[in-house]
């Protein structure tokens, strides 16, 4: 085949929804676009609901006092652990989904939503009990002490009264996503966090709700979130289509079993934070606290962008590991660790530039920004770190690696968080404190290219046919 032919002759691919596919020079822009198309609107939602954890903190912070953000960030575990849940469906049914998808399996597909809408609906239901009928419980067990208890309370109790929506918004997202509208997804985003912006200012300032004020806005924005997601659903606009199914006891163990991974990823922020608060707490006093609270605002931004490039390039991973395209698979992860990598060292630098008027924006006293300016260092490197780490945990739950994302997620969230936090300020004092986090990181990234290597072994296609024996179409 010619060049000029494959240039003129492009074809639909029906395994991907908005993708053309070319052969020869063509494919290289093609992929470009694909990138394009599906990772900058999750970089730009992850930067949204960035903002939706600052503004809160600006609002509450000048509303309030920098003991309510202290508060906040004290019930940061609890909100951690509860999205970590919902990602733990979303993310076992987007990535079935996205592998039948690839096989054209349209109907595998959307039997994967159907028992990943119905799980979703079980499972924030019992969250929301809990944090409805025992807030204080839920306060008391994050290490809350007399200044913090009640404005944890009240944030665990107005969060939780809005789990269920927040749930399927999160639900919903993530399977527009992979039905081919990502722009939706991003759209969805900004509504709610203008809305966010909007009820913060509204219910700390003129109606003086206090703390509770800030979970009201953020549960009614997530709310309208998810009208807007629901509207391709309602409407049609993909393959996939709310309906009538039959239970399977195989495919719930199946959405678990590939959302296990990232859940046990989701759980390293909560568990951090958690560790850090109670050395903090034993080892410092209220202002390091503050301090850590406020670097965790600042941090959450570098985060949010890693987190957008992975969610982005999921729907690419998983279909292009149901179409057996390795050439395609591995294109996409080598752009996924440039971009992470590009952007981890750019926001270290900005962050020297940015820091001081960001502490301001909080209200934050001068013994607290002079803390946070002086640990952001310590604190900070562990950008590049997760950068690599959260780019090859998204490929291996994608590509039915599940095994080297368990041991990844595992070691992250509790061996090496807890290693570093916990024990190495007993040995080096708490000089060493702000560093710790960044070397529970720095291991982890070490063990996700160690496992990345084991698992090169063999490749995509390798590994589907030996895993399944089957034909495309066939299994999950």
């Amino acid at each position: 085949m010619s060049t000029e032919r494959c240039r003129v002759r492009p074809e639909r691919n029906d395994r991907l929804p908005g993708v053309v596919v070319f052969s020869g020079e063509e494919a290289l822009m093609n992929r470009r676009q694909t990138v394009v198309r599906y990772v900058v609107p999750m970089i730009l939602s992850s930067i949204c609901f960035f903002l939706y954890t600052i503004v809160d903190g600006v609002f509450v912070g000048n509303g309030i006092g920098v003991d309510a953000v202290g508060a906040v960030n004290v019930a940061m575990p609890f909100v951690m652990i509860v999205n970590a849940l919902f990602m733990f469906v979303t993310t076992g049914g987007v990535t079935i989904a996205a592998i039948r998808f690839g096989r054209g399996d349209d109907e595998g597909a959307n039997l994967a939503f159907m028992h990943s809408f119905s799980m979703m609906i079980f499972i924030s239901l019992v969250l929301t009990v809990w944090g409805v009928l025992f807030p204080r419980a839920i306060a008391l067990m994050l290490g809350a002490n007399d200044t913090y208890l009640t404005m944890v309370r009240d944030y665990v109790f107005w969060y939780s009264v809005f789990l269920i929506p927040s749930a399927l918004a999160v639900l919903l997202q993530g399977f527009c996503r992979n039905d081919g509208s990502p722009l939706l997804v991003s759209i969805a985003v900004i509504v709610s966090t203008v809305l966010n912006v909007f009820g913060d200012w509204l219910t700390v300032f003129p109606l003086h709700l206090g703390i509770k004020g800030a979970a009201i806005a953020t549960g009614v924005s997530q709310t309208a979130g998810l009208a807007v997601t629901a509207i391709h659903f309602f409407r049609k606009k993909g393959k996939l289509r709310f309906g009538g199914f039959v239970p399977s006891g195989k495919l719930y163990g199946k959405i678990m079993k590939r959302g296990l991974p990232e859940m046990i990823s989701k759980c390293a922020a909560p568990m951090s934070t958690a560790f850090m608060n109670l050395m903090l707490f034993r080892m410092m006093d209220d202002t390091a606290v503050n301090t850590f609270s406020l670097l965790s605002y600042i941090a959450s931004f570098s985060v949010a962008f890693f987190f957008g490039t992975s969610e982005g390039l999921q729907p690419l991973y998983g279909r292009c590991y149901g179409a057996k395209d390795e050439q395609d698979l591995q294109y996409y992860f080598h752009v996924g660790l440039v971009i992470n990598l590009v952007s981890s060292v750019g926001i270290y630098f900005l962050l020297f530039a940015v820091g001081r008027p960001l502490c301001v924006l909080f209200n934050a006293d001068e013994p607290a920004i002079a803390m946070t300016m002086e640990a952001m260092p310590r604190y900070a490197w562990s950008f590049c770190a997760i950068a690599v780490s959260s780019v090859v945990s998204t490929c291996f739950y994608s590509t039915k690696r599940t095994k080297e994302a368990l041991v990844l997620n595992f070691c992250r969230s509790f061996l090496f968080s807890g290693f570093s936090i916990l024990l190495l300020p007993r040995l080096f004092g708490p000089d060493i404190i702000w560093y710790t986090y960044g070397i529970g990181e720095t291991l982890s990234a070490a063990l996700a290219l160690v496992l990345l290597g084991i698992s090169k072994r063999h490749g995509a296609s390798h590994s589907l046919t030996k895993e399944t024996g089957e034909p495309a179409g066939r299994v999950s």
